[in-house]
């Protein structure tokens, strides 16, 4: 009688191989163990532990109360004006600084300022990070003899002074009586005068004396060495400036200067 074939035998050792399942109730894995309500109940009080430490903390203790008010990057102004201006108050917890209501009571306070950020300096300080608007253009302030104000690239007019800023070129609005000034305004115009001062090559820049507005497209320059330039409206600020630039190179022993077309300057004079 012939034998189990191969396949017969490897199938009865699969079967004699494979390992029986242990007699009895399969028991679960447990990976973890649920808190019960004694476990949940003290988790919640030691949370709320904490929650009352951090708290007290931060309002309660004298480690984060306000010790120091610094203030930083002023030109003009000064540390201490800047610093009293904030009035923030001593002792009071850091936590508890307002810094927008600060912020807003020194731009009302230092129009000179033109922006500032008040930050926390953990544990016990307020700084304050300040820029001041710088001159663009300075006004005769008539009415009030020898005096100037101020005016910045944005055109705010923001404050007085007894001199004249070196190297600041005065604005004079010839405009006062004209049609220009009854459409435009005084803003506009001196907004427009801005745009053009902001728009001049450096050296021509540090030579101008005074930028003359007559009206809203007819602005002119004096610049030292009693030479003109004509300057027409604000607009294509960058093309007026190298044509004027290109100019002078090419003429520059001429007094006169043209560039309200800059596609059609011209110089005279010399």
């Amino acid at each position: 009688m012939a034998g189990p074939t191969t396949a017969e035998r490897g199938e009865r050792q699969d079967r004699q191989g494979r390992r029986e399942p242990a007699s009895g109730p399969l028991r679960p894995r447990l990976r973890g163990r649920l808190p019960g309500p004694r476990g949940l109940l003290a988790l919640a009080v030691c949370l709320a532990l904490l929650a009352a430490g951090v708290l007290w903390v931060l309002y309660g203790s004298r480690w984060t109360r306000v010790e120091r008010v610094s203030a930083s990057g002023t030109r003009v102004l000064t540390a201490e004006q800047v610093v009293e201006a904030a009035d923030v108050p001593a002792g009071s917890p850091l936590i508890s600084v307002d810094t927008d209501e600060i912020e807003a009571g020194l731009l009302r306070k230092l129009p000179r300022i033109d922006s500032v950020d008040v930050v926390r300096s953990w544990p016990h300080e307020i700084g304050l990070k300040v820029t001041e608007r710088i001159p663009v253009l300075i006004m005769k302030n008539i009415g009030k003899g020898g005096k100037y104000v101020e005016v910045d690239a944005k055109g705010v007019r923001y404050a007085t002074v007894s001199r004249a800023p070196q190297g600041v070129p005065v604005l004079e609005l010839s405009a006062s009586r004209s049609a220009g000034l009854r459409r435009f305004g005084t803003d506009r115009l001196v907004r427009e005068a801005v745009l053009v001062a902001r728009s001049l090559p450096a050296a021509v820049a540090r030579a101008t004396r005074v930028v003359r507005v007559g009206s809203y497209d007819s602005i002119s320059l004096e610049l030292s060495g009693e030479r003109t330039v004509k300057w027409g409206s604000g607009e294509k600020g960058r093309a007026k400036a190298h044509t004027l630039t290109a100019l002078m190179k090419a003429a520059p022993g001429a007094r006169h200067f043209d560039v309200s077309v800059p596609t059609a300057p011209a110089s005279s004079g010399s």
